[in-house]
């Protein structure tokens, strides 16, 4: 990512050979943890993109807090990607240490290879299973013959040359990070040519194409960096933190960035204490974010109610994991839907939002925090593990100006009521310390005054007020991206969307037309939007990653959906492979032809 916020503020059976084209490349790099397998990974992205190229890199580890088992897994392109592909090309072990954990992470095929170290132990079989190839390196040996290296630098090397990267951009991308001393980086670099060397002598993988012509501006960033910079620029200056995976990076990005535009991050102690500083600071008059993952969002629960009855905007960003509890803290899974939508004591609405990407995370992390500045409403950002925390080379995203308006009322304003029931159901806001318009805002149900009522009356007035101003706001076409006009229609949302999109466009290949619908804004639905982009619409399939089918569980309750919604749906922490789904969308689709005839 652009360093100044100046300028950039079906699988495959066994032994089945995969058919390969000139636009990707997938590669797995693992070893047990301290290997520097991510360094590598991240490096080789760099490289990448100093070459022209499109890619994205998944980063996988297992459940220990410190060390055990990790995974870069890559797939870069000459096209834009925004999922992994099915199957990996390259698996490369800097050692085997619980590697053989990863093996459903990592599926292999007839044309694969897999390189190890000669000296480090068998290949698990599991790799082997498949029909790949297996290549025995002398990987530490190499690596020490230049003294001070690491020997995730003769990886970075071997990988980098065997997927036809150019040592210029194999070494820019090495000495744009290096912080160390210079004869450690020429020693590194040393065992990076060293590791192209050996690639040499492996042959059947497929060579990416550096580009000829002058690369366009792109940009390299994380899920979690992206809604981070979306946010900045929606106006947002204070950030309460609390760290949890797999959001915290997001809070370490904002952090310095925040002083740049003269805001700033406070951790507290809590993530109950983090969501009340975030109610608290923009109660003052001041934009503000917190973030977090699924525990704690349960935690924050009570604190977003006080948002939503007290009209305060905040802006949480939910970075979703495996659940329940705990759950599977360094896992993707799209499980926090049906608590965002309808977790909340009483009727509570709030805004809850779904980028389609990482990329799109800047955009809708940005058109969140207008909506709830504007609408004076708490907003929910379901982004997860999977975009969060995967880096991803991409155009550089649309930017623009900020629209976020909070309706305000200037001092001594007659007859000022903070709750007035007006036509839109948003009432001007007092800064606190205004002269003449000062009021309570807590959690107790109120008159239009701010007096605190329990009459049916004042409740109902509040309770149709708040709904409203959300009911009958204008979002405009930002709800949901709508492609195609086949009489089947797919929907999803969130990270599923990439590996559904490149699904639907594997159908069409084959001669299966689906329209797709991919949701952006989850809550308030859009029913009379949903209605329109589904005309014409014979038959419906859900598709998203939980266990059980959230996103159709609240379509149908929400919206008219035509047929019986077929659902293909199922939870992490295996990511959804494009094949996977396009062999569900054909059946699916030959099933309701095969229907069709027979009536």
């Amino acid at each position: 990512m652009d360093a100044s916020l100046n300028t950039l503020l079906e699988p495959r059976p066994a032994g089945e050979e995969k058919p390969h084209s000139s636009t990707g490349l997938s590669i797995a790099i693992a070893g047990s943890g301290g290997s520097g397998v991510m360094t590598a990974g991240t490096l080789l992205l760099d490289a990448a993109a100093q070459a022209g190229l499109y890619g994205l890199m998944v980063r996988t580890s297992g459940p220990q807090i410190r060390g055990g088992e990790a995974a870069a897994l890559l797939r870069l392109s000459s096209t834009p990607t925004e999922s992994l592909d099915d199957s990996f090309d390259l698996l490369l072990a800097i050692d085997w240490q619980n590697v053989h954990r990863f093996a459903d992470e990592i599926p292999l095929h007839a044309g694969s290879v897999v390189i190890g170290d000669a000296d480090g132990g068998e290949v698990p079989q599991i790799f082997l299973d498949s029909g790949a190839r297996s290549v025995a390196l002398p990987l530490k040996k190499m690596a020490k013959e230049h003294a001070g290296s690491w020997i995730n630098m003769l990886a970075l090397g071997l990988t980098g040359a065997l997927a036809g990267l150019p040592a210029q951009a194999l070494e820019a991308a090495v000495r744009r990070t290096w912080k160390r001393p210079e004869a450690a980086l020429l020693a590194n670099l040393k065992a990076m040519h060293a590791g192209m060397d050996a690639a040499a002598d492996i042959k059947g993988l497929p060579r990416l194409a550096a580009a000829k012509t002058a690369k366009p501006k792109r940009w390299m960033l994380s899920g979690n960096e992206a809604a981070g910079y979306g946010a900045i620029r929606g106006g947002i200056r204070f950030v309460a933190a609390y760290p949890i995976t797999p959001a915290t990076e997001l809070l370490e990005w904002m952090a310095p960035n925040l002083v740049k535009v003269g805001g700033s991050l406070l951790q507290a102690e809590d993530e109950l204490a983090s969501v009340n500083m975030a109610i608290g600071a923009s109660y003052g008059g001041v934009p503000s974010l917190t973030a977090t993952a699924g525990p704690g969002l349960s935690l924050m629960t009570e604190g977003i109610g006080l948002a939503v009855a007290a009209e305060v905007p905040i802006v949480v960003v939910d970075v979703m994991r495996g659940g329940p509890s705990t759950g599977i803290p360094a896992k993707s899974e799209q499980s926090d839907l049906s608590f965002a939508v309808g977790g909340l004591h009483g009727d509570a609405p709030r805004l809850v939002l779904a980028p389609t990407s990482i990329s799109d995370c800047v955009a809708t992390t940005q058109w969140a925090v207008e909506l709830a500045e504007t609408l004076q409403a708490p907003a929910i950002v379901l982004s997860d593990q999977f975009m969060g925390q995967s880096r991803a080379i991409v155009d550089k995203p649309a930017i623009r100006a900020s629209t976020a308006t909070r309706l305000s009322v200037p001092a001594n304003t007659p007859d000022y009521k903070r709750y007035r029931n007006t036509e839109t159901g948003v009432s001007p806001m007092a800064i606190p310390g205004t002269p003449g318009v000062v009021y309570t805002a807590d959690g107790l149900e109120h008159t239009e005054g701010a007096i605190p009522s329990s009459g049916a009356h004042d409740h109902s007035v509040q309770l149709d007020k708040r709904e409203r101003k959300l009911m009958g706001y204008d979002y405009g076409s930002r709800w949901a991206d709508v492609e195609g006009d086949a009489p089947l229609a797919v929907i999803t949302f969130g990270s599923a969307s990439g590996p559904v999109r490149e699904a639907v466009q594997r159908a069409a290949a084959q001669g299966v037309a689906v329209r797709l619908i991919v949701l952006r804004l989850l809550a308030p639905l859009q029913d009379e939007a949903v209605a329109l982009a589904l005309q014409g619409v014979e038959r419906v399939m859900v598709i998203e990653q939980n266990h059980g089918a959230q996103l159709l569980r609240y379509l149908r309750g929400m919206a008219d959906l035509p047929g019986r919604p077929a659902s293909f749906h199922r939870p992490g922490p295996l990511p959804l492979r494009p094949a996977e789904v396009c062999a569900a969308i054909c059946e699916w689709a030959g099933a309701k032809l095969a229907h069709k005839e027979a009536v």
